[in-house]
């Protein structure tokens, strides 16, 4: 899985560079790209959470693990956001707020990173320091670019 990784990493990373239309068949092909990287974020996201919140015990291991997962994920769904891929639960501000909406995903891969460092350094209060910036750029862009 170690070799596997970069592969897909590179693989995706490569698509930034392309236009949405090389990308994806149909917009709903984007939509779906994209929901899907944030709903598997999101579930590495909440069992980091959950940790952080005392709801399920701290393991080390596991918070390095999902950390890494959020970190690599986290650059993922912004290949879907390109022209003509409107629709789904993103709201037409995307396209025509990009600066805004491209700071706020450089804010969250940046806020993964930390996040990362955080749950090697292997103490909960750190991974809960971590979270919280985490959780505010989530927010701020939910608020902002995603329907209601």
């Amino acid at each position: 899985m170690k070799t596997l990784a970069p592969l897909i990493l590179f693989a995706a990373c490569g698509g930034f560079s392309m236009s949405a239309g090389a990308q994806f068949a149909k917009t709903e092909d984007a939509i779906k790209y994209r929901q899907s990287a944030m709903f598997i974020q999101s579930q590495h996201v909440a069992r980091l959470g959950a940790m952080a919140a005392g709801r399920v015990p701290y393991d080390a291991t596991t918070a390095v693990a999902n950390a890494e997962a959020v970190a690599e994920i986290s650059k993922l769904p912004w290949a879907g956001f390109g022209p003509g891929t409107e629709g789904g639960k993103a709201q037409p501000d995307i396209w025509q707020e990009q600066a805004k909406f491209k700071e706020l995903g450089e804010r969250l891969m940046s806020d993964t990173q930390k996040l990362l460092v955080a749950a090697k350094a292997g103490n909960l209060d750190a991974l809960k320091a971590a979270m919280g910036p985490l959780g505010e750029t989530c927010k701020t862009c939910h608020d902002n670019f995603r329907k209601k």
